[in-house]
């Protein structure tokens, strides 16, 4: 499990998928321990980015503390919240503009996945299939390190980010787990991307319960 230690990391802000504005109105429960709030930006600090004919200002960052660690996400500074009855309310000061109505539905997701992560933390579940295949788990000093054998000639070596811990429950079993969503199912993501799921045999590395459909082999 996540140690008790106090973690923090900021992300940039990002909308790059579109998002209801209903998804934006509802709700964030704060779970048992978990505090949200917002911290200005100093000025010398604050960014600038323009979206169309727009421009908006990074000078606000949501922060979200929990028993497990804190996180702060940068938001622009259209996106407004407030907490009350035990809850975080998201708005944007436009909800007619696109993009704002976009930033509303993805500000209400990451402090969604904030609260959980802060409070129990996020999982990645990777699974090995393939005859021989198997994880090793390396501690070298502070730094955790991954071994895979996965049916190359050699094993490769990654480092695991400060952020999320390994843990092997059986050689082909590899558990992730961190406060950041984000990060966890990028570095699931980069561990999958050694060996993807073969078409053919179904041998590779899985994220989850991802499963694949086995193609028949051509015969001649």
């Amino acid at each position: 499990m996540l140690k008790g230690t106090t973690l923090g990391y900021i992300r940039q802000f990002s909308a790059a998928a579109s998002r209801a504005s209903y998804i934006g109105k509802a709700p964030v429960r704060l779970l048992p321990g978990v505090e949200c709030s917002v911290e200005r930006i100093p000025l010398e600090f604050t960014k600038t980015f323009i979206k169309k004919r727009d421009t908006f200002e990074l000078n606000k960052q949501i922060v979200v503390r929990g028993p497990k660690g804190t996180l702060k996400t940068i938001v622009p500074s259209f996106v407004s919240i407030k907490t009350e009855n035990n809850a975080v309310y998201v708005s944007v000061e436009d909800p007619k503009n696109r993009y704002q109505r976009s930033s509303w539905g993805t500000s209400r997701a990451i402090i969604s996945n904030n609260v959980i992560g802060t409070s129990e933390g996020h999982l990645a579940i990777i699974k090995l299939v393939g005859t021989g295949f198997r994880f090793t788990i390396e501690k070298e000093g502070d730094t955790t390190y991954v071994h895979l054998k996965v049916g190359f000639p050699y094993v490769p070596k990654v480092k695991v980010p400060a952020v999320i811990e390994a843990s092997s429950p059986n050689p082909t079993r590899l558990l992730l787990q961190g406060i950041d969503k984000q990060q966890v199912n990028l570095f699931a993501a980069l561990l999958r991307a050694i060996k993807k799921p073969e078409p053919y045999k179904g041998k590779g590395i899985y994220v989850n319960y991802e499963t694949i459909r086995l193609k028949q082999k051509r015969i001649k």
